[in-house]
Order: structure tokens, then sequence, then C-alpha cells
């Protein structure tokens, strides 16, 4: 084989089957005002490569977004590139990478997509037109002391631009990682729609929280962790699978006060430094002395519960993040287009060799859709 030496590539590389898969994954990072403007909105992509063919392959990936061309250049913000992809082609014509790929799994690209508005369409943006699958909202202080809080999850299950709602159907006699022979359509990915998996919400508690007790999610499953100050909401496929608005009710218990340890236990009070008790008169009542009424108990019950709302306030979460990951769907809208051997670049392919092609989509949020409130 004659040529220059690539440093990226080992020589003579060979392969039974020859395989090319393109691997994009993309983070969210998305925060939200307590009345659902999105204050920053990002989602950082990268895209894994992995090629097992023969000889020096010289190949040419194609990508696309809504929008053509400026929507390309507008959703890839700070690229970084392998060094084995050619800039000029880049510069030249955005969306499309040539390059001749060093062998096995190596990481192609990385990228930066703002999903944010634009400064004028922001006053009248909202979570929906984010086109994000899941959001969170938190209403605090309920109940008549204001030690509840509820917090709502509305799941979509829109995914914008899936890349499987364009998908070719599959040819007959190819399996998962394909014969070597097969070249699918491109454009789309998974064969099964877009789902949501992993969904995770995480709502942080003040330290100073002794306890979430009384937790009543209406999908999935709920639990408090003292030592974390969180309370996770973890809820299945299934449980995800409909559209709509799941909701999760918690009552929140504040710590211990000075009255709290002088309270009467069983109508009897300690007393200061003699460690006896004393009986407490009012804590029973005979048979021939009714209650006395006092027109004024509604009122003295409604101040004490405003006491009880002022002192829960700060018992409050503060925020609700997200957690989830979507197969088959980017955030961004970015999608593969094609992905072609240059045959008269390449060199010891082997004559007739038409490699097995797959491409796979990726969403995930790590806590990454946050909500402030």
């Amino acid at each position: 084989m004659t040529g220059p030496a690539i440093p990226w590539r080992r020589a003579n590389v060979r392969h039974t089957s020859n395989e090319l898969y393109v691997d994009i994954l993309e983070t969210l990072h998305v925060t939200l005002a307590p009345s659902g403007r999105p204050l920053a909105a990002i989602a950082n992509g990268s895209i894994a490569f992995t090629s097992k063919i023969s000889g020096v392959p010289d190949l040419l990936l194609t990508l696309s977004a809504s929008g053509g061309k400026i929507g390309l250049e507008r959703a890839i913000e700070l690229p970084v590139f392998h060094p084995c992809v050619r800039l000029a082609r880049w510069k030249e014509r955005p969306g499309e990478l040539s390059f001749v790929p060093p062998d096995g799994k190596f990481m192609l690209a990385g990228y930066e997509v703002d999903l944010m508005p634009s400064v004028h369409d922001l006053k009248s943006w909202s979570i929906a037109k984010l086109q994000l699958p899941l959001s969170v909202a938190v209403t605090k202080c309920l109940g008549p002391t204001g030690a509840d809080f509820e917090v709502q999850l509305a799941i979509t299950n829109t995914f914008p631009g899936a890349a499987s709602s364009s998908l070719a159907p599959p040819r007959p006699g190819v399996g998962p990682r394909g014969s070597g022979t097969s070249t699918p359509v491109f454009g789309g990915g998974s064969s099964a729609a877009p789902m949501l998996q992993d969904v995770v919400v995480t709502i942080p508690i003040p330290d100073t929280v002794r306890s979430v007790i009384d937790l009543r999610p209406s999908r999935g499953e709920a639990y408090f962790t003292a030592s974390e100050s969180a309370v996770e909401w973890r809820l299945s496929t299934k449980a995800v699978a409909s559209a709509g608005t799941a909701t999760l009710r918690c009552t929140v218990v504040g710590p211990l006060t000075d009255g709290d340890s002088e309270d009467m236990v069983n109508g009897f009070r300690s007393s200061t430094g003699t460690g006896d008790y004393d009986e407490q008169q009012d804590a029973y009542q005979t048979a021939t002395t009714p209650p006395t009424k006092n027109h004024s108990t509604k009122e003295q019950q409604e101040s004490q519960d405003q006491k009880k709302v002022q002192q829960h306030t700060p018992l409050m979460p503060s925020s609700a993040s997200v957690s989830f990951s979507v197969k088959g769907w980017l955030a961004s809208g970015i999608k593969v287009d094609g992905l072609v051997i240059d045959t008269r670049k390449s060199r010891g392919l082997g004559e007739g060799v038409k490699p097995y092609k797959g491409v796979k989509y990726l969403t995930v949020s790590k806590k990454g859709i946050e909500t402030r409130c």
C-alpha cells in the first residue's frame, strides 16, 4: 500500500465484516423560571464513530437540521473535531464531515446547541416551544398549615422531528449488526418510536426539614432520603407512556422548637428543675362541667394556622429537576443524512465492498431540566 502514513490509523487494517456506526448523544441543560420562561437552554452534543472497515476508507458524513443550511449553522455552535476531519470542507460546506477514520471507536466531533429563542421572541416564549417531552412545576405551602407541596410533571410525549418517523422499512435478512453487504437508508434511527425512559424527578429539601411524610404520587414511586435531603420520584417507562400530568404531594415536618419540647404529653408537663410533673387541670373535662365556648375560637385557629404557614414557608423546596433518556430523538433536530465512501480516494477496500451502516440518536437529561420555584 502506497501513500503517506496516517498518524491516527494503523497500517494494513483488515476486517472480515465491514461496518460503520454513528452514535449521536445530546445532554440537556435547561433552567426554567417559576413562570416557565426559559432562563437557559443548552444541549451539548457528541458524535461517536465506529469504523470496522478494511484498508484506508475516505468517508463523507452529511448532517442536516430543520431550517436547512442556516438552521444547521445555528444548531451546531462551537464545534470541535477529531484531527482526521478536514476543516476546509466543513467551512466551505457546513454539515459535511470529510475524513479518514481511525480504526475502531473514536470521538469524531462535539458541539453545543443553544435552544433558547432570540431576544425578540423571548417574551412570548413558553416551555412548549422548547419542545421538551417533560416539564416540572412545584406548588408550595398547600393545606391549612402550609406544610404540603405538590410537584406536577407534565408529560407531552412529543418528539418533534423524531428520526424514526421517516425511517424506511428494514430490508429482509438484515440483522441488528448487519451482514456487511447492506446499506440502510439514513435519516432514520431506531426502528422503534422514541419513548421516555429512566424518568426521575429530584426535589432538594432544605436541611432544616426533619422529614417528608405522606408521599402521594399519582404514578410511580416516591421516597425521601434524609442523608441527601431530597425527595426522589421514579416513574417507569410504562408510567410515562401516556401523555398527561402526573402529581406528587408531600408533607414536610419541620425542626423541633422550644415550644415543642415544653408541650404537654398525656396531660402532664415537666416542672423545671425538679423533674416532677404538674397535672394540667385544663387537660381533662368532667361530665358536670361542659367546656366553655369561645366565639373567637375560629379566629384564633385561623391565626394559628397563618403562623404555621409562615413557619413552613422556609421549609419548602426551591427547585425541582428531571432526569430521563430518549432513544431515537435529538433535542436539536440534527440528523444524519448520509454516510458514503469515496472510492476514488479510498485505498485497499477490496472490490465491491458495501459496508453495513448504522446510526443511533440518544438524548439524556441528568437532572438537566431544572425549574426554580
